[in-house]
């Protein structure tokens, strides 16, 4: 239940070919038959939510037919899509669906830093320690102006104006720098920032090995999953992953996490940044934090059946004050573990709205090459309200700033930790 990475989906909408091969024009058609038929057939609402898809199919297939290149044909099957407006459905071109497949090219390096998009600006949010990038000196708060000599102004602005007035705006943005400065581990890339000063600083970076161990979950391309906890000021918890993946890796930290601090004044799980993965890890994870049995977090519905995410309570469990994360990065079963303990008033979310993109999808590949992707279930919260589009609403939004963060200061993580403190 993972959102593919959005920067992959973007290339649909910018990739340049040459004149389309008169062979490849039924292919293409084809596929636009594929994907029109696979969302008529398998989507969860079989009204799909109100749109006329026949109407759609016999708008645009005219436009199918006389398109004259493949990126033409594929940004036709994309308008296709988006008229669900819906997230985790998108065409993925053959060449970087390519790049998906197991030992397939490399996304492996990165330079050790961590980016969001706060205000129209990329800014540095945390660096790791050992990181080749942290030797050059970039800090929390700087602002990252250009990678390899592509403007980054320019990316947002045209996924501003493609996902408008949509919750997915700072998940897309985001995934679109990170697969920027990621690749080849041992390869070079050029980086413009603004630091603290408001001086312009060009540094070329060489990438290393990705934190975290490789992972591969169906035909999602490998990631790379990581997981730490420590204890805040000796008295409150503080676990944090990067996506739900890896689960032996994973569970077995968050239950260190919790068995260690029982007696905690309080723990927080920081979801911030992480667009989600595997669904049944919600269920084990909330599992530590809640002891009546028989309640649950959502349901996922399907045109067939309702899997409810039933939460099992542990033998042993954390009865202190739960605080939970989140971000405009969070996404999928993030999203379902925030909204569902908020649900069930056991936990307090802090941080700022998610990305409304809760949908389990597939991926396959089409007659032309490329591939699609296409959810297969709708999900719904505890509380009865939908979460894609929507995303989960903290009930304390705290924004990380450039001015704090060149100070060195988390502010969610400081509101987090004051709440903590004024708990009983």
């Amino acid at each position: 239940m993972r959102t593919l990475p959005v920067a992959l989906l973007l290339l649909s909408l910018t990739s340049a070919e040459g004149p389309l091969p008169v062979a490849e024009r039924q292919r293409n058609i084809d596929s636009f038959e594929y994907v029109w038929k696979t969302v008529r057939d398998k989507h969860w609402d079989p009204k799909l939510n109100g749109v006329d898809w026949q109407a759609v199919h016999d708008e645009l297939r005219p436009r199918l037919e006389k398109a004259d290149s493949t990126a033409k044909a594929r940004a036709v099957m994309a308008e296709m899509l988006e008229r669900l407006k819906q997230s985790h459905f998108g065409i993925i071109p053959a060449e970087a669906y390519e790049q998906m497949q197991p030992g397939a090219g490399s996304q492996a390096g990165t330079v050790g830093i961590d980016v969001r998009v706060i205000g129209g600006r990329v800014l540095v949010t945390s660096v790791e320690k050992a990181s080749t990038a942290g030797a050059k000196g970039i800090r929390p708060g700087w602002e990252l102006l250009m990678i390899d000599g592509q403007e980054l102004g320019q990316v947002l602005a045209r996924i501003a104006k493609f996902f408008e007035k949509s919750t997915l705006e700072a998940l897309a943005a985001r995934a679109a720098v990170v697969y920027r400065l990621r690749g080849q581990p041992g390869s070079v890339v050029s980086l413009r920032l603004r630091n603290g000063q408001d001086q312009t600083v060009d540094l070329l970076v060489a990438r290393t090995g990705q934190r975290g161990a490789r992972a591969q979950f169906g035909f999602f391309p490998p990631m790379y999953v990581w997981s730490e906890w420590r204890k805040i000021g000796g008295s409150t918890g503080y676990l944090a992953f990067n996506m739900f993946m890896d689960p032996e890796s994973v569970m077995k930290t968050a239950a260190d996490a919790i068995t260690s601090c029982l007696d905690c004044n309080g723990f927080i799980i920081d979801l911030r940044g992480n667009p989600g993965g595997i669904g049944a890890m919600a269920m084990g994870l909330a599992g530590w934090f809640v002891e009546e049995k028989g309640l649950r977090l959502g349901a996922m519905h399907t045109r067939e059946t309702v899997l409810r995410f039933v939460v099992n309570p542990r033998p042993v469990t954390y009865r202190g004050p739960l605080a939970i994360l989140v971000d405009g990065s969070s996404g999928s079963t993030a999203e379902i573990f925030a909204g569902g303990m908020k649900d069930l008033k056991r936990a307090r979310i802090l941080g700022s709205r998610t990305a409304g993109a809760a949908l389990p999808s597939v991926i396959e590949k089409l007659p032309n090459g490329d591939g699609f992707q296409f959810a297969i279930a709708n999900y719904i919260s505890e509380g009865g309200q939908p979460l894609e589009g929507i995303g989960v609403i903290p009930d304390e939004e705290v924004e990380l700033t450039r001015e704090t963060l060149l100070e060195g200061r988390d502010t969610v993580l400081e509101a987090t930790l004051n709440w903590i403190k004024q708990q009983k």
